[in-house]
């Protein structure tokens, strides 16, 4: 007998997200290349989280000295894991410092997180096959792969907000690295639904650690935890474990009424690679999607307005409506995860330093006395057509402006940016950035001998695609 019933309806959710995992060739030309980009991004935002302690303490087995023999390597390390734990290794390094891809709709997330369950997975296929003497998996399963994670997660979150309901976004991480690593573990159908079904009853953490007054670092390993959870499901599934035919739908003990309000959880779209094509990268400043295009405003103003600090009466910072709502702070910011999620913050560190990076969120810089006038002086504007045209399919844009009034009546232009540098419509200007990202992100950890082979290996996406899977992620090893 299958694991689920078969005189018991499946929620239609549950199959439709089966199907796609085991759909092949997904993915055209653009979503590829694209996917290509993710992936080479999302590493190099690893090898830069390496350089924070409180990152690094994370990092490892269970068990000091653990050493798994055809594991998962962990890239810029020395370790090779159990899936489980390289995958959490991956997906933290990934997110640590907030600088990965996102995608921003009724709820926000990062897709990119699914890299963690993604490639420790594909490694340990890799691994496994070449020992029992099959191939090995290949980067452009990787490459497909990454695409389905983003199209899951992403078309989730166009229309079911779960940040409304106080849960988290990294609920949509775990579903999606669940259906996909099941499908790249050889899982059926069934298996499939079976996994994705524990994933929904799992639940999500809460909000609680993105927000005033608790703000902390769990945001940072909050996804490297789902995908290592999804990859965790998958393996239960494959050993038979059950499902849960209407995991979702279940009067009074299902997801929707006990956790989403009552309402039905729905598909904006069928799945294919809308999410990957039109991913949102961040290029320029490593700091909360929303506040983006304001850091952007921020930095170009720095330069007129150095000497006339003391004269500022306000600052009006226009926005949309998401940002209002999760980013939009006042009073004292506790740590690096509190201020990298303010939208006064950030638009602070631009004014005054012209740049944005990581540093500028740890305590030294925090502690300058300008940053918290400058954010006394700032108020924060709903713009309504700003919030419509975030939600437009067809622009998606992320916009923000800002004005400064001066003391003696005189004001800056309302500098407006409608699209971040990292947006689809920017994607040939940002490409360069993307690329310098990435080289000076590796640089941090890695041998010039290594970053040469590496850079080599994203030289092209045909080049990259042919490689094993296994080949790749050792290019990453330290040991």
């Amino acid at each position: 007998m299958d694991p689920i019933q078969h005189e018991t309806s499946v929620d239609p959710l549950l199959e439709a997200i089966a199907d796609y995992a085991l759909t092949p060739g997904i993915g055209d030309e653009e979503a590829l290349e694209t996917s290509r980009h993710v992936v080479m991004d999302s590493l190099g935002c690893a090898m830069l989280a390496l350089n924070f302690p409180e990152c690094t303490k994370l990092l490892g087995p269970i068990v000091p000295g653990t050493r798994v023999e055809n594991g998962s390597v962990v890239p810029g390390t020395s370790y090779q894991l159990d899936p489980v734990q390289a995958a959490f290794n991956i997906g933290t390094m990934v997110r640590w410092l907030d600088y990965n891809d996102c995608w921003l709709a009724q709820e926000w997330g990062h897709p990119s997180d699914n890299l963690g369950g993604i490639l420790a997975v594909a490694d340990y296929v890799s691994r496994r096959n070449k020992q029992e003497g099959k191939p090995p998996l290949y980067m452009k399963d990787v490459l497909e792969a990454a695409i389905k994670a983003h199209e899951i997660q992403g078309v989730l979150a166009l229309d079911n907000s779960l940040n409304r309901e106080g849960l988290d976004h990294v609920l949509f991480v775990k579903v999606a690295t669940t259906a996909v690593a099941t499908a790249m573990l050889g899982g059926t159908k069934q298996e499939v639904m079976n996994a994705v079904s524990n994933a929904w009853i799992d639940n999500s953490s809460l909000r609680t650690y993105r927000h005033f007054p608790n703000a902390g670092s769990r945001k940072s390993w909050a996804a490297g935890d789902a995908t290592s959870r999804g990859v965790w499901l998958a393996f239960v599934a494959l050993k038979g474990e059950m499902g849960y035919p209407t995991a979702l739908s279940a009067p009074q003990w299902g997801f929707e009424d006990v956790l989403f309000g009552g309402k039905q959880l729905t598909l904006n779209r069928p799945f294919n690679d809308y999410v990957m094509k039109h991913v949102l990268f961040k290029l320029s400043f490593p700091a909360e999607y929303h506040a983006q295009t304001a850091a952007e405003c921020a930095i170009e103003l720095s330069d007129s307005i150095q000497h006339r600090f003391a004269d500022i009466d306000r600052i009006v910072i226009h926005t949309h409506e998401s940002a209002v709502r999760i980013i939009d702070k006042e009073g004292p910011l506790q740590n690096p995860a509190d201020r990298d999620h303010c939208l006064q913050y950030i638009t602070a560190i631009g004014l005054i330093y012209g740049t944005i990076t990581a540093e500028h969120y740890e305590d030294t810089v925090a502690a300058n006395p300008l940053i918290d006038q400058l954010r006394d002086k700032m108020e924060v504007i709903e713009d309504k057509q700003y919030s419509e045209e975030y939600l437009d399919p067809e622009k998606r844009s992320i916009a923000n402006a800002i004005q400064i009034y001066f003391k003696d009546g005189s004001t800056t232009d309302k500098l407006e940016k409608r699209y971040p540098v990292g947006h689809r419509f920017r994607r040939e200007e940002g490409l360069p950035l993307l690329y310098k990202k990435f080289n000076d992100n590796i640089a941090t950890q890695l041998s010039r001998k290594k970053q040469a082979i590496i850079q080599e290996r994203f030289s092209t996406r045909e080049h990259l695609q042919a490689i094993s899977v296994d080949a790749f992620m050792n290019d990453w090893s330290l040991t």
